[in-house]
């Protein structure tokens, strides 16, 4: 509703879960495709401190490898980003030029997001009067998806992908939990202790029977002498 109040045609939206946990959703409006990510290694332009800079509004190349042209997903998931990341021709909030990168690579089953600036002035002087190529210098931030589920839909639909490799952060926790605490071995010591206090106290608590019948013959043969 919100997209179609402003006229968007893609949409960006994070969701936050117990937080430490980033989803991004990435979708077209109204009739999709939506594709559901885990953010991880997320690094902000004040944490990496990077020398690149860019101008406000201004446009950006999109850049993929050669990985998004493999499998049917990875097309699928290439023209997405274009549509959600590119900004319109003669939008009246972009810049006409270019001076920033978006890289989008495919490696460990993930996508790897860098942001470069199209520097020109990196070279000196002399050699300036020369064509020379631009230099590329980070901008940032720095982070990766991990890509869940595709949506036929918006934010809805029929699953067209589903990554069989991934594992939820609460799963991936709960197992760390049990490799380092070990509750099985704990509950078998406890109800060893149980046990040994309780034949303890059996123990101790029980009489010895011959003993008693022993007592008592003494006790009658004593009131027959007197």
């Amino acid at each position: 509703e919100v997209c179609e109040m402003k006229n968007c045609s893609s949409c960006l939206f994070f969701e936050a879960r117990k937080r430490q946990d980033t989803y991004l959703w990435a979708g077209c409006v109204p009739l999709g495709p939506t594709a559901k990510f885990l953010v991880q290694n997320v690094h902000t332009m004040a944490e990496l401190k990077l020398t690149g800079n860019c101008l406000k509004g201004a446009r950006p190349v999109l850049s993929f490898d050669r990985n998004f042209d493999g499998t049917p997903e990875l097309r699928l998931l290439r023209q997405l980003l274009t549509r959600v990341f590119n900004s319109p021709r003669g939008h009246p909030k972009t810049k006409p030029f270019v001076d920033h990168v978006f890289h989008f690579s495919w490696l460990d089953n993930r996508i790897w997001f860098r942001n470069y600036q199209v520097n020109f002035d990196a070279v000196s002087n002399l050699k300036r009067s020369k064509q020379s190529d631009p230099v590329l210098v980070e901008i940032g931030p720095r982070f990766v998806l991990l890509p869940i589920k595709i949506f036929e839909g918006s934010f809805q639909g029929t699953v067209l992908y589903t990554n069989p490799d991934f594992v939820s952060p609460n799963r991936l926790r709960a197992l760390q939990r049990s490799e380092k605490r070990p509750a099985g071995r704990k509950k078998v010591r406890k109800i060893h202790t149980e046990e040994n206090e309780f034949q303890d106290v059996f123990a101790v608590g029980t009489v010895d029977e011959n003993a008693i019948g022993q007592d008592s013959d003494s006790q009658m043969e004593s009131s027959d002498d007197e």
